[in-house]
């Protein structure tokens, strides 16, 4: 038996946050794999049980809300008698950016309160499924994130995202975190170019009429360098210059 928890705050108020996006993650996976039945509630949690692979699995959604995480997670984890090796947390990650994915076991919590309270109740050394949604870029502006909805560019990068996670969990699942990643990377690309917290992108030079660009304008110079090279050359003058020019010639 293996346990993947997506962490997320129940009800619709909350559904399209980017905080919830380790629930779009099982959603993702319960529909993707037919042998799962409908989701039922169990241990204050929805609950899913179906098989991905050769291994038998519960995908469970917390209904604590974020901070309480660990309460339902444990309870389920002790029912099955189940150690933290046979955990796997999807979960949003700020220090990512959108649509990036690291996997790891065990770690510290980064500030994220759902990670604090699986570590209090299960231990750490389960498998942490990091999802970036990206900073904001001010600290004030953390919570308003996190607790903000995608926005619909985001689902340029968010679903197929979503998707991948769904079509290549049984990899994870059998411990290839490596190509997990992979996979996952490959079905974002750089959609995600432009969400909030990516790079921007440079933009390309102007073009005139013709379609050509423009000439690239020449460095500006200093002034020293444009006073030589408008000066006019010196002559010597004055009856000394003239009385050499005499004896020298040219």
């Amino acid at each position: 038996m293996h346990i993947i928890a997506g962490l997320g705050n129940p009800g619709p108020r909350y559904a399209g946050n980017r905080h919830n996006i380790g629930f779009m993650a099982a959603d993702a996976i319960v529909r993707r794999h037919s042998s799962f039945g409908p989701w039922q509630t169990k241990w204050n949690a929805e609950i899913a049980e179906g098989r991905i692979g050769s291994e038998k699995v519960l995908v469970i959604k917390p209904q604590t809300f974020m901070n309480l995480s660990g309460q339902a997670v444990g309870e389920a984890m002790r029912f099955y008698k189940l150690g933290p090796e046979d955990l796997t947390v999807l979960y949003d990650e700020l220090d990512l950016q959108p649509g990036k994915v690291r996997v790891k076991r065990g770690g510290g919590t980064g500030g994220h309160n759902g990670i604090k309270s699986l570590d209090a109740h299960v231990g750490k050394d389960y498998r942490r499924v990091r999802l970036g949604i990206g900073h904001p870029g001010d600290k004030a502006r953390v919570q308003s994130h996190v607790l903000g909805d995608f926005a619909k560019a985001d689902a340029d990068w968010l679903d197929p995202l979503l998707d991948a996670v769904g079509d290549n969990i049984a990899m994870l699942v059998a411990g290839d975190e490596s190509g997990f990643m992979n996979k996952l990377a490959l079905a974002v690309g750089d959609r995600a170019r432009g969400a909030v917290g990516s790079k921007p992108a440079k933009a390309p030079p102007a073009k005139d009429q013709s379609g050509k660009s423009p000439p690239t304008p020449p460095k500006p110079q200093s002034h020293i360098r444009q006073a030589r090279q408008q000066a006019p050359d010196a002559k010597p003058t004055g009856p000394m210059a003239e009385m050499l020019k005499k004896l020298l010639g040219r």
